[in-house]
């Protein structure tokens, strides 16, 4: 059928243990049965079950050491993303890297019309995020107001977070909106993340306004579905 993915046997059983690992039957530092057990389980080769393994270390979901087994290395940790997924990967003790792939003054009315805003100039902030010595696993497109010190920021580069960057412009993220939704890789995308074209990726976009209403960033990210899942929390106490 035109357009059907086809997953390989070991792509179904990594799929399979994955969804173990991420739902807490196999915990974090869990030992992986041996590679006999599960060829026996799945009914398939060693070999097999070796590319299966493979794929899971790919998605820094386990860990292989020669002579002693595989290790689950994901722990579920929470994110709060409120202040952008750089500084919550780095509270978490994450080491990434990051490439900017784009730095620029742009006209968009388009965004300004959508989300009622007072200005159609913005600063692009586009970046690829990756796991240090790792996969990519992220692309952040960031909007931001260019007003002030913001709008010199294509010409003096981007030499520490893009948040600092903000918070140094007075604009400090109070409240906003985030929609999520499941979208494909396009091929340009897939060669920049370094995946097949139409893989399956979170897109999220999240409007941030400071405590007077004003726009802080506009980011639209694609987030590999294998290394984050979204909690949403929503209602509590009334002040």
């Amino acid at each position: 059928m035109s357009g059907q993915v086809i997953r390989l046997k070991h792509q179904r059983i990594a799929d399979e243990l994955a969804r173990d690992i991420r739902g807490g039957r196999l915990a974090n530092g869990a030992q992986l049965p041996g590679e006999h057990a599960l060829a026996a389980r799945f009914d398939v080769s060693r070999n097999t079950v070796r590319q299966a393994l493979t794929e899971l270390g790919k998605r820094g979901l386990i860990s292989t050491h020669s002579g002693k087994g595989s290790f689950v290395t994901f722990d579920g940790r929470t994110l709060d993303d409120r202040l952008g997924w750089a500084r919550a990967l780095a509270e978490q003790g994450v080491p990434t890297t990051v490439r900017v792939l784009r730095l620029e003054l742009v006209h968009e009315p388009e965004l300004a019309a959508r989300f009622d805003l007072p200005t159609t100039e913005y600063v692009a902030v586009d970046r690829l995020r990756s796991l240090t010595d790792g996969p990519a696993i992220s692309i952040e497109r960031s909007r931001v107001p260019a007003l002030g010190e913001l709008r010199k920021l294509p010409e003096r580069g981007l030499t520490g977070s893009l948040y600092a960057a903000l918070r140094d412009a007075g604009l400090v993220p109070d409240r906003g909106e985030e929609w999520v939704e499941l979208t494909q890789a396009t091929e340009d995308d897939a060669e920049l993340l370094g995946c097949a074209a139409g893989k399956l990726w979170l897109h999220t976009r999240r409007l941030s306004r400071d405590s007077t209403g004003n726009l802080v960033e506009h980011v639209e990210s694609l987030l590999d579905p294998e290394r984050f899942r979204l909690h949403l929390r929503f209602g509590g106490e009334s002040a």
